[in-house]
């Protein structure tokens, strides 16, 4: 662990000497590149030093305690810093799991009604406004993309970012499908109904990450319906892009100009096409998948929202909350807290081996 931590303290003292040249600090990119690099290592490295310090000061402690006159008060701060020295290791284990690359970045979300027609239409929206007022909470910014409403109220798709600092280390978690009990305002006989909606969670993609050739592409320009403001209908604003390779088809109508329509679109186009190779390389693994918190397919049952009880129940770490009215309001802390915290407990395990 020694040898990882030299090396990883070594990295950070380069990457700060680098970003102090001059030429360094002419190159907005550069700057930019190297000022997340560090910021990736810093906590790591604040820790790493910290652990020195202590076990310099144990070394010192134990000297003291010898003393006649200083032994008790050494022998107690001798206890306070071996206490502090095991709380560090363990800190540091955790901060030296490989860190997933894309946690750092935005997403884009996508829900959809699945079974149960139109409650399920209507659970799909609780679960964007369960997401947008998590991200509101956290001080993160969403933006719709695509929505197509449901005819009793909510939306059948909905497709929208969030943008902020590690959003996809929070909500990465979220994809599959999640269940609802409750008595639908669609029924009349007051009987309890389950219905589903799923969530796909992608990280937002740069172009250097996935090429696509423009020729793959067929774009289609249409007017847009619904949400958009004066004059949605009566211009061809909204686009439609079809990856032809794969028959990827993704919709944007929610800007008033086709260009941003197009600019959406494609940043849509690129996350679905990173998600499924993505997928193809976790299957390959195989066991990697098996091991992790949810292997974000849509037809895993991932969580279970019982409105009767009040209840939210994880499938996945078996963890309960008799809490729901908290959580449907964007009360998601807690939740993803356990999540996080059981993914860095398999990886501390070696289950992904």
């Amino acid at each position: 662990m020694i040898e990882r931590l030299e090396i990883i303290k070594a990295k950070y003292d380069e990457l700060q000497a680098e970003l102090m040249k001059p030429e360094t600090l002419s190159n907005v990119n550069k700057t930019t590149e190297l000022s997340r690099e560090i910021a990736n290592l810093e906590e790591t490295v604040t820790c790493y030093n910290r652990y020195l310090e202590v076990e310099q000061q144990i070394k010192e402690a134990k000297e003291l305690a010898k003393d006649p006159e200083l032994g008790e008060m050494a022998r107690l701060e001798l206890e306070e810093l071996t206490v502090e020295k095991t709380d560090l290791e363990k800190k540091i284990e955790i901060l030296l799991i490989p860190k997933d690359p894309n946690d750092g970045k935005n997403i884009i979300m996508e829900i959809r009604g699945a079974a149960g027609g139109d409650e399920a239409n209507i659970f799909a929206g609780d679960l964007y406004r369960m997401y947008t007022r998590y991200a509101e909470k956290q001080g993160f910014k969403t933006e719709i993309i695509n929505l197509v409403d449901g005819t009793a109220g909510g939306f059948s798709q909905v497709e929208f970012m969030i943008k902020g600092a590690n959003v996809y280390s929070k909500l990465k978690y979220e994809s599959g499908s999640h269940r609802v009990q409750r008595v639908p305002e669609t029924e009349s006989q007051g009987r309890i109904q389950t219905s589903t909606a799923t969530v796909l969670v992608m990280p937002e993609v740069e172009d250097v990450s996935i090429e696509i050739n423009p020729s793959d592409l067929r774009i289609d320009v249409y007017c847009a319906s619904g949400h958009g403001g004066q004059g949605v209908n009566t211009t061809p604003s909204a686009v439609r892009i079809t990856h032809l390779p794969t028959n990827t088809v993704v919709t944007c109508q929610n800007e008033r100009s086709q260009i941003q329509n197009k600019e959406q679109a494609m940043k849509v186009l690129r996350a679905r096409l990173y998600e499924a190779e993505q997928a193809k390389q976790d299957e390959a693994v195989g066991s990697e998948r098996k091991s992790k918190v949810g292997t974000g397919d849509r037809s895993e049952k991932i969580r279970t929202y019982n409105y009767p009880q009040n209840r939210v129940t994880d499938h996945r770490i078996g963890y309960t909350t008799n809490t729901l009215d908290r959580v449907m309001n964007g009360a998601l802390d807690d939740i993803i807290e356990a999540l996080i915290t059981e993914d860095q407990r398999r990886k501390l395990e070696g289950s992904e081996e």
